[in-house]
């Protein structure tokens, strides 16, 4: 009998827990369409092309007084520091993705500043680029650039950044390759899209970019409000 009972508070316990996490995401859920920042997602998902292209971002020169181009040009959909899906608050986005309203290996990227571009032998997508001079704090930081392959793997990076490269000095501008929608041989939630974060050095090399504390708002460096908690929803632009 008193076993029956255990079992009886077990799962009471445990359909109570179910219930207020689905509660908690309902609500997040409810919060975030509600937002601006969500309500601009939702419309490229469900616009036109004329609706998809007043949500782009095609910015080929830095803005004033900020050092990084962005990278590719297209709807930056999530930001810095964003809790919705397949983010959380408690695991928030670690970088800014910037999705293509193109097919896969058709938009260009390119390096958002000079510095030096390695290519590890495992990585299918993706490349990161040394800067040894942070140009706003002077430490050496890393760009990482993610999702350059499609759902196959068949990459869409320039043949000069191939599996095992290092030290590839490249000028802003340059040509890395072109976005696609490779998530690890999964397939793809969230469409053609540029991952792009900023990542911290630890003695020489780069830190776990996985990791959100390893990482830097990129608005500063950008010149663009791509910070969740601050910006507004609209397109993004430069900061006047």
């Amino acid at each position: 009998m008193q076993s029956k009972r255990r079992i009886r508070r077990i799962v009471i316990v445990a359909i109570g827990l179910f219930v207020l996490l689905a509660c908690g995401w309902l609500l997040n859920t409810g919060r975030q369409l509600l937002d601006p920042r969500g309500q601009s997602f939702i419309q490229w998902w469900t616009g036109d092309d004329d609706v998809k292209q007043s949500l782009i971002t095609a910015q080929r020169e830095a803005c004033p007084g900020a050092p990084f181009v962005l990278p590719a040009d297209g709807f930056v959909g999530l930001l810095y520091n964003d809790p919705r899906g397949p983010y959380s608050g408690l695991n928030p986005h670690q970088g800014i993705d910037i999705f293509s309203s193109q097919p896969v290996g058709v938009t260009p990227v390119y390096a958002a500043y000079d510095g030096y571009v390695r290519r590890e032998a495992h990585w299918t997508s993706a490349l990161i680029q040394r800067v040894p001079q942070d140009p706003l704090t002077g430490e050496q930081i890393w760009l990482y650039y993610a999702h350059m392959a499609d759902e196959q793997g068949n990459d869409f990076i320039e043949p000069a950044f191939e599996r095992g490269v290092s030290e590839v000095f490249v000028e802003q501008g340059t040509l890395l390759g072109y976005v696609g929608n490779y998530d690890g041989n999964i397939p793809s939630r969230i469409g053609a899209h540029l991952h792009f974060s900023l990542v911290k050095d630890d003695n020489g090399a780069y830190m776990n970019e996985l990791d959100f504390d390893n990482t830097l708002d990129l608005t500063p460096y950008l010149g663009m409000e791509v910070n969740y908690d601050s910006a507004d929803g609209r397109r993004v632009t430069c900061v006047p």
